[in-house]
């Protein structure tokens, strides 16, 4: 008899034929649709080009009823009537624009007919008759106050209603009535237009005409529009059954002045969106959203992969504006561009570009959020009030993480284990992929290859180090197995279109799926995961989310039919892309419930499917890529483009997922790993083993010293998690986000900015490169300094070019004017790094002048919500700012931002042993040469002299200066003097 991991690993080569018959090279586009595939994508474009074909004699076939007009209470109501083909009816549509006192306005339209129920349903369906408005319920979480104070302040007349909104009134909206359009003005000037092109379509509920004539009675009329994909679809050999027949939303978005756009992951392109309907270099298809397993996807396409955040920013010099599409059916997005000229006689040279956009959703409300900005901040401040703000992770979390398909057996985990130590690399969790199960199924244990899980787990406990098993939302189909017998009894799993439970196929084979849009379902998840109930785990245990697209092998596009249904008779088609976040989410509430309320954890949760509003509960990867130089390259725009759309904690596949990565490319994804959100190596079963320590040298050193570099950066790490967990700014920032008049950077998408710590990033992502080349931009003569030298550059927008050999570290800059803080004592773990004493590093500009901050808390806990952390703010300036070089100069640590509670002070108390052991200045004056010591005064102490060490610079490097052990707190006010 075969031994137990043979009998696994054939089990599982089995199921992957099963799903995978072919050897797989790369996505199998047939298993995904086209636009021309999709009915409703392939009828709005076809209605778009009709619009276009016609020109100036096209109307838009919507006007708003004035006599319906309403504007109080903050809100402009009314009702949309639609001129239907043959005119014998108009078509009702309720019309809600919603004043938000963040200055945000709410564009909401919804169906009467449908809304009050009065449609029948094809098939004796027991669908909902309604269209979806339950996705808010799930992605947003506050930030819908109205302005009430606007009511009855509408201005009326010349077929236009047009209201003053937002902070101190600069805002307007003006609703152009017949035909219908919307227009958004910042300061009087148009930024975003509904409906200008006239591109509105609702597809209204009608009832199916039998067109087959039947005998004695004259043959019913042809169809005045193609109703070929109305009333069912099929694709992959299921047949989509639609009992609500065409039910679409599309709407054009113009942003006048405005080339760039940016956001709507995730896909796999550069991150200032292409068109998608001519232009040079456009894609044939539109953007995708409909979140998918895309087993090997391809670069540079607008093709769907696992999550969707329909969030889109468009930005110009100095103005940066935003619309949120809520809606979580499958969706599409057509981007093009139009020139104008001001001079018609320019030849196009000076003019000014408009992005067109055209969105349209399978189903659900119209339901956009405008952003008018002005800035990048006040777009992801104003989205993240909406959806909430990334969560704040235990500091273990944004540690490096160690990963395959699969660690085999629980001597496996501690061997790796103990060769990390033996070689000296730092890591902090290491995870186990499916196989650990018995026989795939979840909350079980494979009693031959893991017998004694706690003991494994008390090995990695013994350095602070931390394990990840995965569960996915599929539920084996297995007689005698407690899961699966409660999942049905108490009919928690979802659906199919006969509302009897839905059987599917995937990793264990037939199962079925939990439906965690249900409360009951999600008050029973919440059990699964109590230590008692799911024995083998500990508080070191946390969770991988996978496969929650949700992924069905043998279903259409790898997924769910759309006629399935869940709690409450929505169909899946409803609430497809929200999918994942309520899986997410019943995972984190479960995590949550395990521990002792009176001391609760922050929850770690790793998924793969996502929607707005995911970022509250943990991190994301971008799946299932490949060792090869374009995924590397590619993960820089996918991961920046997530930051900006509100979800920081992202990362990719270090090494890529599939295949064998060369040594170099593996040596160059940890350097570039090093400065991912989210920082994991993972490969796949198939794939050779790649822990860091097996490259041997010349390459197991650099990726050592990338991994420490990631380690001593931690306090700055955690300090950018803090501020995207406060304010939603990415701690992942492209160029544009950074320098927004600066439009030589508005498409650049190869280097980044870490969080606001000035670490400007430029890994290396080509094959053989020994140098990059670092775009700095225009700043008033800024200086950047090497972070590891000190060769100092100067931003004049030029591109300056770096050394990077394969065995030094990832090319970083340190922008002149930052404070950031450091740890420098290597460790096997963070957990090990608590205690230990804090650097500050001062990059000086041209004025003696920086500031920094830095944000502690326990790393683990909620403390921080009543006030139990450390946030202080560190400044360097000249006593005379107009003559900084002959004036003192001082740091100060000052504005504690610290709450003055019990759980504060009790903090305090544990930290105050912790120090800054070094401050290193890089910029220090000439003057300093003949310095030997610095004044020191700690709050409530007496001042004191410590040592001054001043190096001068040579050739490009700048001078720069240590204070050894300045013997003050952390957690204390004080003040240097030079």
């Amino acid at each position: 008899m075969l031994p137990p991991s043979i009998r696994a690993c054939l089990a599982l080569a089995t199921c992957i034929l099963l799903a995978f018959p072919e050897s797989v090279v790369a996505v199998k586009h047939e298993n995904f649709k086209t636009c021309e595939q999709s009915g409703f994508c392939k009828r709005n474009r076809a209605y778009a080009d009709k619009a276009t074909a016609s020109g100036s004699s096209w109307t838009s076939p919507y006007s708003l009823d004035p006599k319906t007009i309403s504007v109080k209470s903050g809100q402009l109501t009314g009702t949309l009537l639609k001129t239907l083909e043959d005119g014998s009816e108009l078509a009702r549509l309720p019309l809600t624009i919603s004043f938000l006192e963040s200055g945000v306005a709410r564009v909401t339209i919804d169906e009467e007919k449908r809304q009050k129920g009065e449609i029948e349903l094809r098939h004796g369906s027991p669908a909902r008759k309604e269209r979806y408005n339950g996705v808010q319920d799930w992605a947003i979480v506050g930030g819908l106050t109205v302005d009430t104070k606007i009511s009855g302040t509408a201005e009326q007349g010349e077929g236009k209603t047009v209201v003053q909104y937002g902070r101190q009134q600069t805002f307007k909206v003006v609703v152009k009535h017949a035909p219908f359009s919307v227009d958004f003005l910042r300061n009087n000037e148009p930024q975003i237009n509904f409906n200008a092109k006239g591109l509105l379509n609702m597809e209204h509920w009608r009832a199916k005409i039998d067109r087959e004539p039947k005998e004695g009675e004259p043959a019913p009329p042809e169809p005045l529009e193609d109703e070929s994909t109305w009333w069912e679809e099929s694709f992959g050999g299921n047949t989509d059954s639609k009992p609500r027949g065409p039910e679409s939303v599309g709407l054009d978005i113009t942003f006048p002045g405005y080339e760039h756009v940016y956001g709507v992951p995730e896909h796999a392109g550069p991150v200032s969106l292409k068109e998608t309907r001519g232009g040079s270099g456009a894609y044939d298809q539109p953007y995708r959203l409909y979140n998918s397993d895309v087993f090997e996807y391809e670069m540079d396409t607008p093709m769907t992969l696992y999550g969707a955040i329909p969030l889109m920013q468009a930005h110009r010099k100095g103005s940066t504006v935003g619309v949120f599409w809520l809606n979580a059916a499958e969706t599409w997005i057509d981007i093009v561009r139009s020139k104008a000229s001001s001079n018609p006689l320019s030849l196009g040279i000076g003019g000014t570009t408009d992005t067109q956009t055209h969105w349209f959703s399978e189903n659900g409300l119209l339901d956009v959020f405008v952003f008018l900005g002005p800035t990048p901040q006040d777009i992801i401040k104003r989205y993240s009030e909406l959806t909430g703000y990334s969560q704040l992770p235990q500091l273990f979390s944004i540690g490096y993480h160690q990963c395959r398909w699969n660690y085999v057996t629980d001597e496996d985990v501690k061997d790796v284990d103990r060769k990390f130590d033996k070689h000296n690399i730092p890591y902090d969790v290491i995870w186990l992929d499916i196989e650990y199960t018995e026989g795939k199924k979840y909350f079980t244990w494979d009693k031959d290859n893991f017998p004694n899980p706690i003991d494994m787990q008390k090995q990695l406990d013994s350095h602070g180090r931390k394990l990840v098993v995965i569960i996915d939302p599929h539920i084996k189909n297995e007689g005698g197995y407690p899961v699966v017998d409660a999942l049905k009894s108490q009919n928690l799993g979802v659906n199919n279109k006969e509302n009897s439970i839905f059987e599917g196929w995937c990793w264990p084979g037939s199962s079925y799926w939990i439906d965690a849009f249900n409360p009951s379902a999600l008050a029973w998840w919440k059990t699964l995961f109590a230590y008692a109930n799911f024995p083998g785990t500990t508080p070191s245990t946390f969770l991988w989310n996978d496969m929650n697209e949700p992924s069905v092998f043998n279903g259409p596009e790898t997924t769910m039919p759309k006629d399935n249904l869940h709690f409450g008779n929505w169909e899946h088609r409803d609430v497809h892309n929200v999918n994942g976040l309520t899986f997410v989410n019943a995972t984190y509430e479960a995590l949550l419930a395990r521990d002792d309320p009176k001391h609760p954890r922050r929850p770690f949760v790793l998924t793969r499917s996502f929607y707005a509003g995911s970022q509250r509960m943990g991190a994301m990867w971008t799946g299932d890529n490949l060792a090869s130089w374009d995924h590397l390259e590619a993960s820089i725009p996918m991961l920046l483009n997530q930051n900006i759309a509100g979800f920081s904690f992202s990362g990719a596949d270090v090494g890529g997922f599939f295949g064998n990565p060369s040594k170099e490319l593996l040596t160059r994804w940890y350097q570039a790993g090093a400065f991912y959100p989210f920082f994991r190596g993972h490969a796949h079963i198939d794939s050779r083993r790649r822990e860091p320590y097996l490259t041997g040298s010349p390459y197991v050193e650099p990726i050592t010293q990338a991994l420490r570099l990631r380690y001593s950066l931690l306090p700055a790490w955690y300090t950018a998690f803090h501020t995207a967990s406060t304010t939603g700014e990415p701690v992942m920032r492209p160029m544009w986000y950074v320098h927004p008049s600066d439009e030589a950077g508005f498409a650049l998408d190869d280097q980044f900015y870490v969080g606001n710590t000035g670490l400007l990033v430029k890994p290396v992502l080509k094959e053989g490169a020994t140098t990059v080349d670092v775009y700095l931009p225009p700043s008033s003569g800024t200086v950047y300094y090497d972070y590891f030298n000190y060769e100092t550059y100067t931003g004049a927008r030029k591109t300056v070019q770096l050394d990077a050999p394969l065995a030094g570290h990832t090319p970083v800059l340190m922008r002149g004017g930052h404070i950031l803080a450091r740890k420098e004592r290597p460790r096997k773990s963070s957990a090990l790094m608590k205690w230990d004493p804090y650097t500050l590093v001062i990059a000086l500009d041209n004025s003696f002048s920086a500031s920094g901050t830095l944000y502690i808390d326990d790393g683990e806990s909620f403390g921080f919500q009543k006030g139990a952390y450390i946030h202080r703010r560190f400044r360097f300036y000249p006593s005379d700012e107009a003559n900084p070089t002959n004036s003192p100069l001082f740091l100060r640590s000052e504005l504690d931002m610290s709450q003055d509670t019990k759980e504060a002070k009790a903090f305090l108390k544990t930290m105050k042993d912790v120090r800054i052991e070094k401050i290193i200045i890089i910029g220090a004056p000439e003057a300093w040469g003949s310095k030997t010591e610095v004044a020191v005064r700690e709050d409530g102490q007496k001042k004191k002299t410590v040592p001054l060490m001043w190096r001068k610079g040579d050739g490009k490097r700048a001078n720069w200066a240590v204070v050894r052990d300045p013997g003050v707190g952390v957690g204390k006010g004080w003040q240097v003097k030079f």
